[in-house]
């Protein structure tokens, strides 16, 4: 396929409410959407970079920089074999991977529609339905917190995710569990611990979560694989997983017993489908996490899910738990617990483009 035109813009979407983890608060994002146009036929990438460093050292406007400059330029007007190969004239740059997924995720969404097929289908896809769950921000109070969490229980997600930082977890946890005895719960710290606050980590074991996300710095794999010694309830890396020499690191060592497998985050999906493979041979379950996205971004989460080794419910959620309105029709929902893959053709959804040109505040065309 010949990539004859390029657009990248930024867009600007408020979230339903602030958003609150460990690292800091949300409240609106700055989202970087990307067409690779090929034959009059459009691939939408999204960028998942997040407007500050909290997260990754990757941001909106980094991104935005290695897009533009470095990146679209030598990609425009190239025939490429596949979407896999998409990137191998940049071979050079390195990390940057939000940037470089959201090109080859566009790639992948245009390989597909120009072939006829559904991308959760294109990429190995086995499932018609994902499951899903829904991430709970810090919220001031516990109260709130009990609230918010029986609200997502009747919208019927198969399990919730709670946000933890130190003065704000084990108390907490306990008063959640003793409200919700059985239902799934995880908890996620987005690195908010050291290796130190292990026995304050221990104390979460008697409270049957799923698994602790990330309690530790994204480069401390050495020090996870001793905090999983000392507990019962699995570690799930997130942020320390970019790429698969990552994965096979945290794998090796016993850092975890659970990745998050997040394709914005690894580079796109063919570094995905490595990371999944990898953690299908040793056993270790993978879900997908969220970045806050648009549908865009949603909508290729939902088609890495249907890979076979995801089988714990994914941050996907519904568009509406973040966006007052999508920007793409239709909206994803949730249906007792899961949310169908859609049908049409590639990301299977269409996006609205008189909507995207309205939020738009900068666009760049090569």
């Amino acid at each position: 396929m010949k990539i004859d035109r390029i657009e990248l813009r930024e867009i600007r979407m408020e979230l339903v409410e602030p958003f609150e983890i460990s690292s800091g608060v949300r409240q609106a994002r700055r989202v970087l959407l990307i067409n690779l146009i090929s034959d009059g036929i459009i691939g939408w990438g999204e960028c998942v970079a997040g407007e500050d460093p909290g997260y990754s050292y990757e941001t909106t406007q980094t991104a935005w920089h290695v897009l533009t400059d470095l990146i679209l330029k030598r990609i425009v007007g190239t025939e490429v074999a596949t979407a896999s190969c998409i990137l191998d004239s940049i071979n050079g740059i390195r990390g940057h991977r939000m940037a470089k997924a959201a090109v080859e995720m566009a790639a992948y969404d245009l390989e597909a529609k120009l072939k006829g097929n559904r991308l959760a289908d294109h990429i190995g896809g086995v499932r018609d339905t994902v499951k899903v769950g829904v991430s709970v921000g810090l919220q001031p109070t516990d109260e709130e917190l009990y609230q918010k969490v029986e609200e997502f229980i009747r919208q019927e997600y198969s399990r919730i995710k709670i946000k933890i930082k130190p003065g704000r977890d084990v108390e907490m946890l306990t008063g959640l569990r003793k409200r919700f005895p059985d239902f799934p719960m995880m908890a996620d710290a987005n690195s908010a611990y050291t290796l130190e606050d292990w026995p304050r980590l221990k104390d979460l074991d008697d409270l049957g979560l799923m698994m602790i996300e990330q309690p530790l710095d994204c480069d401390d794999y050495l020090d996870h694989s001793r905090l999983q010694e000392k507990l019962q309830t699995p570690i799930c890396l997130d942020e320390s997983i970019r790429s698969v020499g990552d994965a096979e690191l945290a794998i090796e060592l016993g850092a975890c017993r659970i990745i998050n497998i997040k394709p914005g985050r690894v580079g796109g999906f063919e570094s995905s489908k490595a990371i999944h493979d990898i953690c299908l041979a040793n056993g270790l379950p993978v879900w997908c996490g969220g970045m806050l996205e648009s549908g865009v971004g949603r909508a290729h989460n939902v088609a890495l899910a249907t890979l076979p080794g995801f089988i714990l419910p994914g941050d996907i959620s519904a568009s509406r738990r973040y966006w007052h309105t999508d920007i793409v029709n239709p909206e994803f929902i949730v249906v007792e617990g899961e949310i169908h893959v859609p049908s049409g053709l590639g990301i299977g959804v269409e996006v609205k483009g008189d909507m995207v040109d309205e939020l738009t505040v900068r666009k760049e065309v090569f």
